[in-house]
């Protein structure tokens, strides 16, 4: 295989080739180091590449990768070029990849902690799509919906059925509920189910979060809430920082 002369490659991939006089390889060695070993590596290969030769760095480490690299070979695609060109090809297969991987599954219910007086009950968490369909993994901006099944055990005259998102460390990012949008559903008698659909779209920012679902009364007298009931995913084809993606337009204006 032809490497250009006096390069760092990135390797996307498996690439099995032999070093030579002026070939250094470096196959998935960087991910075993800490972050100062990794960058006094970094300085030496590039080094290596001003005095002549040429580096081939098989890695998944995309930072390393668009840092020093001159050009990245994505090998299972194909693509070789400019390293935030191919990069940016390759987040947006993962980001896909990551959402159909959660395509047609059931979030398991687990709460961190259930509490209530037992007048009506939590059977069921959906989380859905933008198909319709069960998914654990939502692409930011999808347009989504949480689907709440509750079975009322004795006769409610006002419930109140709840959600609300929180980031893996607890923040809330987002909550309401049927008396916040105004739908008055009650009374419920024993024995009867509801389904309470929450559509919106998921304006979040990649990462972990939790929902926590509830069945209340106006007043705020639990029937059964669940604390962090089930787990969500939320993949991007980009880096976004914080937890809302709020999905900025710039523009630049310059003026003498």
């Amino acid at each position: 295989m032809d490497f250009p002369e006096k390069a760092i490659i990135g390797i996307l991939g498996d690439l099995s080739v032999a070093p030579g006089p002026n070939l250094l390889v470096v196959d998935h060695e960087l991910a075993r180091l800490d972050r100062v070993a990794k960058q006094l590596k970094l300085a030496e290969y590039s080094r290596f590449r001003k005095q002549g030769g040429t580096v081939v760095i098989t890695s998944y480490d995309e930072e390393v990768l668009e840092q020093v690299c001159d050009e990245v070979w994505w090998m299972e695609s194909g693509l070789r070029g400019d390293p935030g060109e191919v990069l940016r090809a390759y987040r947006a297969h993962a980001a896909r990849a990551l959402r159909e991987s959660g395509d047609g599954l059931a979030c398991e219910i687990s709460p961190a902690m259930r509490r209530g007086d037992g007048r009506a009950k939590v059977l069921g968490v959906a989380l859905l799509g933008e198909n319709g369909m069960p998914a654990i993994v939502w692409r930011s901006g999808e347009p989504v919906s949480v689907r709440v099944t509750i079975r009322f055990e004795r006769e409610v005259a006002d419930p109140v059925v709840g959600m609300l998102i929180r980031t893996r460390i607890g923040l809330n990012v987002y909550g309401t509920n049927t008396e916040l949008e105004q739908l008055r559903f009650g009374p419920c008698v024993a024995g009867e189910t509801v389904d309470v659909n929450f559509a919106f779209r998921c304006e979040l920012c990649p990462g972990e979060y939790t929902l926590t679902v509830a069945s209340h009364d106006p007043d705020g007298v639990w029937h059964d809430w669940l604390e962090d009931a089930v787990a969500i995913s939320v993949t991007d084809s980009r880096y976004t920082a914080g937890v809302a993606n709020l999905r900025a337009k710039v523009d630049v204006v310059k003026t003498q």
